[in-house]
């Protein structure tokens, strides 16, 4: 699969499931890419990108950002507080927003600076130790929380467990969504973005279907 194929089949998604052309966006996730691979994706007109360490992206899309106009960087890797300025300065939109800590630090951020990017709840859906993310029965205490802060609520976001049927933890996202009124789920990586959209993702995170496998370094 390539930009143009993959783009294709979000948009016959999109028509299949009777949803306007468009509501999906797409974030080619560009983390460890090297950046001829990602130059090549900017040269077709593609401008959402997704990275996972704010370091690695600082390295690059400040360059970009220079030659390339209305490019959209969504931080989709877990997010350390200390790293929570640098975040707030290169990043359009944060996806893994977890825990109160780093809520109020952006809280605190945002007052300073007069604005806030987008932010989505990362939900460990599948209540894994190891992963980041707030657990469901812990949600709609959280966003409360975040709303009380004045806190840019856009939506809530989700990586299944690896050996799991993804479909169970779309849905339980969308119940989420649902119950707490908020806006926008991202949810779907290259291996099931189809099914991500049928359960009503509206961001969906795709790296290897665009760019191709990783290389990893030596």
């Amino acid at each position: 699969m390539n930009l143009s194929k993959v783009k294709n089949s979000i948009n016959n998604l999109e028509l299949s499931a009777k949803r306007k052309l468009g509501s999906v966006q797409l974030i080619a996730v560009s983390k460890v890419q090297p950046n001829e691979k990602i130059k090549a994706v900017l040269e077709q007109g593609h401008r959402c990108f997704g990275e996972n360490r704010v370091q690695e992206a600082l390295g690059k899309w400040p360059s970009f950002r220079n030659n390339y106009d209305n490019i959209e960087l969504h931080l989709i890797g877990p997010l350390q507080t200390n790293k929570a300025r640098q975040a707030f300065e290169l990043f359009n939109v944060i996806q893994t927003l977890d825990r109160i800590k780093l809520a109020r630090s952006f809280a605190s951020l945002a007052q300073e600076k007069g604005s806030c990017p987008e932010l989505f709840i990362q939900v460990n859906t599948g209540e894994e130790p190891q992963k980041a993310g707030i657990f469901p029965e812990q949600l709609d205490l959280f966003i409360k929380e975040c709303r009380l802060m004045d806190l840019p609520i856009e939506g809530l976001m989700c990586i299944p467990p690896i050996d799991e049927e993804p479909s169970l933890h779309f849905s339980l996202l969308k119940k989420l969504q649902e119950r707490n009124d908020v806006k926008s789920l991202s949810m779907g990586m290259s291996s099931d973005f189809e099914t991500a959209i049928t359960f009503g993702a509206t961001h969906v995170r795709i790296g290897s279907a665009i760019f191709g496998e990783r290389i990893p370094t030596p």
